[in-house]
This record gives structure tokens, sequence and C-alpha cells, in this order.
């Protein structure tokens, strides 16, 4: 037999959704605040009502007391059932409605009641107050039960107190109104804990539908889960409101950004400046995967509006991606460039080949030596100007791949750059990627030709890339420094339109200037201008003298193909 499942228990205590709890609490607080306002509402009637029967006691009093025929028959007659005094007193009574009207003499002894048997005695409650001339209002019991009475002395027609008067409204009657106004004022409490339910029903029914139903600990659980996930994941968020403001970055955002927590309720325009980046946040610019550049990052955005009308924005660190797959296009182009130069070169060797078997040596000599001597040129050439290792290594292999598209790169006679240069490889980034635009625009051109100027005036060094190409119309002068702006078709690994957004960004992070116009022959001249790009010259070591006892130096050859023989 299969054991008998355990029974399952009762669990009493508060409901763990958040609607149910959120209900349950809204309904208490209205009961709560019902009883309350009814009863800050009975504890003040009770006392109102008293008062007021106190008075009207009072006022029946004084208004008897008033009558100066009561005050004449109670000095000319006696306390008798059938008196003058008690036919007014009880038609007062009647017609006032009071519990008793008592008239009484100076000793205490009624001339008046609403029991004839107690006419002749003496008041049950101490009447001194009274008949020394002072008002009274008060609630006590006497021989007709508790009451509200009032209490007045009684004068002659000239002004001598001859007795008093005191008038009782029957306390039941005061009771039976408060309980009287209990029902309605439990109605409208009741309506009000209806109307109040009712809201509370329809707010937790809001949050609910807000919260997905969730309980407190879930959302607890979810607040301690995004901030792990938004602080732990290796990509940018950024949360906007419906306003476009700033009200979340995670740390990687912060760290790609180049902001901190006190972004947070700026706009994008405000905390970053005007750029692609800051529209793009801000949703000028739409789009999947958009490329931005952040200081010298490369920075992959997209963009995703949320349901309360703010938006959530992504962002990758693209830089060293994109700088492999710009090395990558540079592979593919030095590849290019090999493959042609093979094949050139074979046909060197079967040209050399030809003339060492006709036994034509001289001309094979000659014809190694212009082959050698050309390259060699190139380089001399170069690095006679450009005293930067980097820079020189970089012009001298752009010059081969330019020659094997068909391309003349020049260095212009008017460069000279020491090599005191504070940022090599930022120079690099800026040369590199205008002769690598200079030379797509010359392609498949006639005659094509790119020329590099670089000098420096100071310690600002002065950069200028011409080309022949078909130029840069007028209209786009400042949106090809745009990122994300290109002409041309974009690569296999990725986008276009950075390479002149980082030479303009690096030129301006340098306190300088990215600039295009038009060459003096046709095609496009872009200028950067690099402030305080050399260091301050030092002094200049001059060559080292021979030793003492050294042999002088060998002058080289001019040329290594002259030396070699077949």
């Amino acid at each position: 037999m299969s054991p008998t499942p355990p029974a399952r228990r009762l669990r009493l205590g508060m409901p763990r959704r958040m609607f149910s709890q959120l209900l349950l609490m809204q309904l208490a607080i209205a009961a709560g605040v019902v009883v309350l306002a009814t009863g800050l509402f009975l504890a003040p009637l009770s006392n109102q009502l008293d008062d007021q029967a106190m008075r009207r006691a009072l006022a029946i009093a004084q208004t008897t007391a008033a009558v100066p025929q009561i005050a004449e028959d109670l000095q000319r007659s006696r306390p008798t059932v059938g008196g003058p005094v008690q036919r007014e007193a009880e038609r007062i009574r009647k017609a006032s409605g009071a519990e008793y009207v008592v008239v009484m003499d100076l000793n205490g002894i009624r001339w008046s009641h609403k029991d004839p048997a107690q006419v002749g005695g003496h008041v049950s409650t101490d009447p001194r107050q009274a008949l020394s001339g002072r008002d009274v209002m008060e609630i006590d019991s006497g021989t007709l039960g508790r009451s509200a009475r009032g209490k007045v002395p009684l004068r002659d027609d000239r002004g001598r107190i001859v007795g008093a008067v005191s008038v009782g409204i029957e306390y039941d009657s005061v009771r039976a109104r408060l309980i009287h106004a209990i029902p309605g004022l439990f109605a409208y409490a009741g309506g009000a804990l209806a109307v109040g339910a009712l809201a509370a029903w329809i707010i937790s029914r809001r949050v609910q539908r807000q919260t997905r139903d969730l309980a407190f600990s879930d959302i607890s659980a979810l607040l301690a889960e995004r901030e792990a996930m938004l602080h732990g994941i290796r990509e940018g968020v950024v949360a906007l409101d419906r306003a476009g403001r700033v009200r979340l970055l995670n740390d990687e955002a912060q760290r790609l950004l180049g902001i901190g927590d006190e972004a947070v309720g700026g706009l994008p325009d405000e905390v970053l400046g005007e750029g692609r980046t800051a529209d793009v946040l801000a949703g000028r610019v739409t789009g999947t995967d958009l490329i931005a550049v952040r200081g010298q990052r490369v920075l992959v955005v997209n963009r995703m509006p949320t349901d309360d009308g703010g938006a959530v924005a992504t962002l990758r660190d693209r830089t060293e991606l994109e700088q492999l797959g710009r090395e990558l296009d540079s592979t593919h182009g030095l590849i290019d460039a090999l493959r042609a130069q093979d094949h050139e070169h074979a046909n060197r060797m079967h040209t050399l080949l030809g003339l060492l078997e006709l036994e034509m040596y001289d001309d094979a000599v000659e014809f190694v030596g212009e082959v050698v001597g050309d390259h060699r040129a190139t380089a001399e050439q170069v690095t006679e100007k450009i005293g930067d290792p980097l820079l020189a290594a970089l012009l001298v292999g752009k010059a081969t791949v330019a020659a094997e598209r068909g391309v003349a790169l020049w260095v212009s006679d008017r460069t000279r750059l020491p090599d005191r240069l504070v940022d090599p490889r930022g120079l690099v980034t800026v040369v590199g990627n205008l002769v690598d635009n200079a030379l797509d625009a010359v392609a498949s051109k006639p005659h094509a030709r790119v020329e590099v100027e670089l000098r420096t005036e100071g310690r600002t060094a002065v950069l200028r890339v011409r080309d022949t190409g078909p130029g840069i119309p007028a209209e786009q002068h400042e949106l090809i420094f745009t990122e994300g702006w290109s002409t041309k078709k974009p690569p296999a690994h990725g986008k276009r339109g950075i390479g002149l957004s980082l030479v303009h960004r690096l030129a301006e992070r340098q306190g300088g200037s990215a600039t295009v116009g038009e060459a003096a022959g046709g095609g496009a001249e872009f200028t950067v201008v690099l402030p305080e790009a050399l260091t301050e010259p030092g002094p200049q070591p001059g060559p080292p003298g021979p030793r003492p006892g050294s042999e002088p130096a060998m002058a080289a050859p001019a040329t290594g193909a002259a030396e070699e023989g077949p």
C-alpha cells in the first residue's frame, strides 16, 4: 500500500500576493478610520445633547421666572395643590414639554410640582445657588429620576429674590435622541466604508496589473537580481524616463561614457554634450546597432522604448573589434598587394632568367639595380623626412600597397617631422585612416595620386592628405566627420563611418581640428592640426667621434645592387 499523503495544514497569516496584502491593509485602514471618525463624532454628540437639554431647561426656567404674577402669587398665597402658582407652573410645563416646573420659596418649599403630592414639601436638591441669585445648569437626580436641570432665582417687581424656579428635562429623552441618531450615523459610516472598500479594491487591482500579481518577496528578489545583473553584465545600460532624463546607469555605462552618478537626472545633451552619442540616447537617431564614438571608444548602441514612455539603451564596446576589423582590412589589402607583388616578382625573375640565358649580364645587373633601387629610394625618401619610426614604417608600407593598387603615394617635399612626438600611436591612427580613405577614393582612377604632407610649426603638427579622387561636396564637409556617415559599402566585419570620426575626436581631444576642403588639382584635401603634438626640443647630441686607436668606419656603398654579380 502506498503511504497516506500527509494532510495539508491550514496556514493562517498574511497572504503572499501583494494584491491581497494591499487590499487587506487598505480595508483595515478604511475600517479603522470609519470607526475612529464615528467614535469621535459620538463622543461630542452626547455632550452636545446634554448641553442643549440643560440650556433648554434654563431657558424655560428663565421664562417662567419672568412672569410677574408668579412672584406675586408666591407672596400672597400658600403652597396648595389648587393654588395659582401650581396652576401657572403646570400650564408652562405642558406648553414647553418639560419634565417638571417647580417653584420654591426662600425655604426650599415647593409651591408647584408635576406630582401634586410633592407640593408643600422640601425640594430634593440643594437650591442655595439659585436662591443666592445665580443661574444653574446641571444633570442631576431627583424625585422624578435623572434629568437635565436649569435653576434661576425668582424676583419680585422690586428685584428682591423671593424664591427660585427649577425646570427639568427628562434625561431619557436626551438619551433617546442620541440612540436615534446612531443608526443614521452608522448608515453614513457604512456607506463611507463601502466607498473606501471599493476604492481600495480598484487601487489594489491596478497595483496587481502593474506588478504582474507578484508578492512583496518576489519584488524584493527581482530588485536584488536586477541590481546584480545591471552591475555585473559587461554591457552598458542607460535608462531614461518619459522626459528623456537619465534615471539609471550601471557601472559599465559609466565606464564607457566616462560619466558618474551625477549624470542621473540630466538630459543626454547636458551629460554627454552635443554629438551622435547624445542623439542616439535621446532617440533623435533611430535604428539598430548604431555606431557612436565616445572619446577613443567605438560603441554600438541600441535603444528600446518602454511602456511608460521612457527608453532603455544598451552600449557595447566595439573598440577592440573595430581595431581588429580595420587590421583585418589592412591585412587583406596587404595580402592582395603581396599576391600582386609575388606575380610581379615572378615576372621579374623570368626577365632576369632570360637576360642571363642570353648572356646579357650587364643588362641583368642594371635591371636588378633598378628594381632594388626603387624600393630603397622610397624608404630613404620617407625616413629622411619623418623621424618617427612608427610613422615612417606606416608610410613605407602604405606606399607599397598603393603601388600595387596603381596609385602613386608621395611624401611632400615640405614634409619635416622630427622624432619628438608626444603620442606617436595617435598620429599613426590619424595618418593611417586618412591615407586609407584617400587610396579608396582614387582606386580605379587614371593617374591616381595621393600626397602626404607632415610639417611642424613650433610644437604643433600639421598634416595634409591630398588625393585626385572625386572630392567631397561642400554641403557634406561637416557630415563626413559624423559617426556612421559613409558613402562606401560596409565591410564584412561591421559598419563604416568610424575612421574619420576617430580622426576628428583625436584632433579635438588634443585641442586641434580636422577639416576637409578641395585640393588644388581637384579631389579632396584633409587638414589635421594637432597643437602640442611635439615635445620641447632638447640638446641634440653630436655624432660620436672615433675612439682612440680605432679604425675609421667604412662608408656604405651607394646601392647594394652595384656590388652584386650574376
